[in-house]
């Protein structure tokens, strides 16, 4: 039962953040029926139904599965703290997002895509599991195609500044180590830093 409640979820969230990049004309064709705020509305909704759904099917789904395969303990050990460099640079990316001004954005133009191919990547290097590979490979495929797509659009991003580039990886620093230390343990009962000192 969980396991559908991930792929129901994935369909949904993943489904309705992939409009843009294979049916723009239909998305624009709805924005123009609905007007701008009624179709952000919906599509926040679905969004949020969708991420609530891959949240608890994970959570519950991953208690049964097995693992396809296992590192050796040394590699396994140099691979967490890979993945642990890896999200403090996705946390970096998605506070580009919103941050002005910031070097980060200025150079990759669309980094909550990004953000999203890296943490996905960092996720699948030490999480082996059916489960795994459905949740992340599927966000990383997502990412990947997302961003090709996305790249193809012209955007203005202003030019990065020190103070809006600092303020950026502050700000991400400490979001990654609050998720690290606590949200991350409070939804999936991992502790991922303390993994990554084993």
């Amino acid at each position: 039962m969980a396991l559908w409640v991930l792929v129901v979820g994935l369909v949904l969230f993943l489904g309705v953040h992939s409009v843009r990049i294979v049916a723009e004309p239909w998305r624009q064709a709805q924005i123009a029926r609905l007007g701008a705020q009624r179709w952000k509305g919906l599509y926040s909704l679905v969004s949020a139904l969708g991420l609530g759904l891959i949240v608890w099917g994970y959570a519950q789904a991953r208690l049964d599965a097995a693992p396809l395969f296992y590192l050796p303990h040394g590699m396994a050990t140099g691979m967490r703290h890979l993945v642990a460099l890896l999200v403090l640079v996705a946390f970096w990316l998605l506070v580009a997002v919103y941050v002005p001004r910031n070097h980060l954005k200025a150079a990759v133009k669309h980094p909550m895509v990004l953000a999203v191919k890296v943490w996905a990547l960092a996720h699948l290097l030490v999480n082996h599991t059916p489960v795994d590979l459905l949740l992340f490979g599927g966000f990383l495929v997502w990412a990947v195609l997302n961003f090709r797509a996305a790249r193809r659009r012209p955007v203005s991003v202003p030019a990065g500044t020190l103070q809006g580039t600092a303020l950026t990886l502050l700000i991400g620093t400490l979001a990654y180590a609050a998720t690290a230390l606590w949200v991350h343990q409070a939804w999936l009962g991992v502790a991922p830093l303390r993994a990554a000192g084993a």
